[in-house]
């Protein structure tokens, strides 16, 4: 099986093979920084649209973890364009991180547009690396198709307890690896190497349920489901809060 798989994985990587090229000799990085965020101006929107019940859900309980100050203080990480603001509550203050800076221009467009929000600040800076932000100084953290392609949940969990305040909560909605008896991660496997050089990193076989398990916060929401996509192996996801 896993010779098959190899092949498969061969012809897969045969159809983006300028990328892979490119890839080895360091330069599709820098090109997929730039062209990146423009594809994901494209892609969150019809993210949103299909999983706009799991996220409007998701988030409503936001102000329970609101802390002693006036506002609920939020920190995304990998803000992206923005695709979370319309979700939060009216009122929050919104620190916006992400480590790829030509988000920029995308982010202003969702801040203008998502006025009933605060925004206290934007740093350039991974999730796995929030050294700009203090200690306990949050009430909730949001991440949302992004421990995907980290280059480490455990670091990424360890720098959320960190900041956020006793008490306070993570909110996360990721993709996932499939069962491993299912066709849906045999075709995750065939698909990943590929899936990884194009989606800057991105992981379609990460078991980061079990990453929130082992991080050991005092209480952990979390389901397993499918999400509404045609495409099945981006259809596994996770969905749910962890508290501090």
């Amino acid at each position: 099986m896993s010779l098959l798989v190899t092949v498969l994985q061969l012809c897969v990587a045969l159809l983006a093979l300028p990328a892979h090229l490119l890839d080895c000799l360091g330069l599709w990085q820098p090109l997929s920084r730039r062209l990146f965020p423009h594809l994901m101006a494209k892609l969150s929107m019809g993210y949103n649209q299909a999983m706009h019940g799991r996220k409007k859900q998701l988030f409503s309980n936001m102000l329970e973890f609101a802390g002693s100050t006036v506002k609920l203080k939020v920190l995304e990480i990998g803000c992206g364009t923005g695709a979370n603001f319309q979700f939060y509550p009216r009122g929050a203050s919104v620190t916006c991180t992400d480590p790829n800076p030509n988000f920029q221009q995308f982010l202003k467009k969702s801040q203008a547009e998502n006025d009933h929000l605060h925004y206290e600040r934007y740093l350039v800076a991974s999730g796995e690396q929030l050294a700009g932000v203090d200690d306990a100084s949050v009430d909730v953290v949001v991440s949302t198709i992004v421990l995907c392609s980290v280059k480490s949940v455990e670091a990424v969990l360890k720098e959320v307890k960190r900041i956020l305040r006793p008490g306070g909560a993570f909110y996360f909605m990721e993709h996932v690896a499939a069962d491993h008896s299912t066709w849906t991660y045999f075709f995750q496997k065939i698909y990943h190497p590929t899936w990884k050089c194009l989606l800057d990193g991105c992981h379609l076989c990460r078991h980061i349920w079990k990453d929130l398990e082992n991080a050991k916060f005092s209480d952990l929401k979390l389901q397993h489901i499918w999400a509404p996509f045609n495409w099945r192996p981006f259809r596994p996801h996770i969905v749910g809060y962890a508290v501090k």
